[in-house]
């Protein structure tokens, strides 16, 4: 059964690498906190968000989160206070490392700022690149349409994913593959833009990738978050300016309606534009202790703890 961790051989691998970050960006974007904005563990921090307190809401906290750069508040505002605060003990002891983990191929996360973060990285990502894809539109296209027919098949067969995730998954991982087909990343001078940027970005992040998750153990789930955010971020500018993909219209262009609600469950409808293709799915919504969750966030952020499900589902 393939895993959100599987990648396909060499040399598709190096198409894996951008084309999984931009679908893992899809579904939940790379967060920093404001500048000049601290993070605080106090749960009654001045200026923090605010759990839905409508289910249309349990979407529109979640992408004012992305969109403030906020990725700490991200996490407060995705699943009830309690579960919040197990979270933040599990990533201390290593038993968890949600919200990452919500993300494909999350498990290569340190691996990756690793292979960033290594003496003359950018030199060497390009000579990978040059000898593998400069010039090779054909085969990069044909990559990419390698790894939408892997990816879709993944999603479906993995049990981790609900039936909304994967209805989403699909209509994302076909998006994206549409603007990849389309984007220029066979262009040498933007693939050095692209790596020197990115690598200086993982460096400046501060964590260890060498070190594996217990860096992100050592440091906790708010510190974590808060120095991989302006990493994303930096990913997020990128995409933009070299290839044209720009989340934040993305994120911007969401319109969320209510279709049905039954007690403390609800069910939405989301819309939005991904890379000039609209983007129709529907999600679950759960109230606890009288705040609205997104249920599969709430329930993906349990079994990270190896939790019963969430109340509602």
């Amino acid at each position: 059964m393939p895993s959100r961790d599987a990648l396909p051989p060499t040399p598709r691998r190096h198409v894996a690498f951008a084309f999984a970050l931009v679908a893992l960006l899809a579904g939940l974007a790379g967060c920093r906190q404001p500048a000049g904005v601290e993070a605080r563990d106090d749960a009654q921090a001045a200026g923090e968000p605010v759990p839905a307190a409508r289910p249309v809401d349990a979407v529109y906290v979640l992408r004012d989160r992305l969109l403030a750069r906020d990725g700490v508040g991200f996490a407060r505002v995705a699943v009830p206070p309690a579960i919040h605060a197990d979270l933040r003990r599990a990533w201390r002891d290593g038993r968890s490392r949600w919200p990452l983990d919500e993300l494909p191929l999350d498990a290569r996360i340190p691996a990756m700022l690793a292979a960033l973060q290594a003496p003359d990285a950018d030199r060497r990502l390009m000579a990978t690149f040059r000898r593998q894809f400069a010039g090779a539109d054909a085969d990069i296209d044909q990559a990419v349409r390698t790894l939408m027919v892997f990816g879709g098949e993944y999603v479906q067969r993995d049990p981790g994913y609900s039936a909304d995730e994967r209805d989403h998954a699909a209509q994302a991982i076909a998006a994206v593959g549409r603007w990849a087909i389309a984007a220029p990343l066979d262009d040498p001078a933007r693939a050095q833009r692209f790596f020197t940027v990115l690598s200086a970005a993982a460096v400046r992040s501060g964590i260890d990738g060498k070190a594996g998750w217990p860096a992100f153990a050592a440091l906790g789930m708010t510190q974590s978050l808060n120095r991989l955010s302006p990493f994303f971020a930096t990913l997020l500018a990128q995409l933009r300016q070299q290839y044209g993909l720009d989340i934040d219209a993305s994120l911007r262009s969401l319109r969320v309606s209510l279709v049905e609600q039954t007690g403390d469950r609800a069910r939405l409808r989301l819309q939005y534009t991904l890379a000039g293709t609209p983007i129709d799915t529907l999600a679950t919504a759960v109230r606890i202790d009288g705040r609205w969750y997104l249920a599969d966030y709430v329930q993906s952020a349990q079994r990270s703890l190896g939790a019963a499900s969430p109340p509602g589902r």
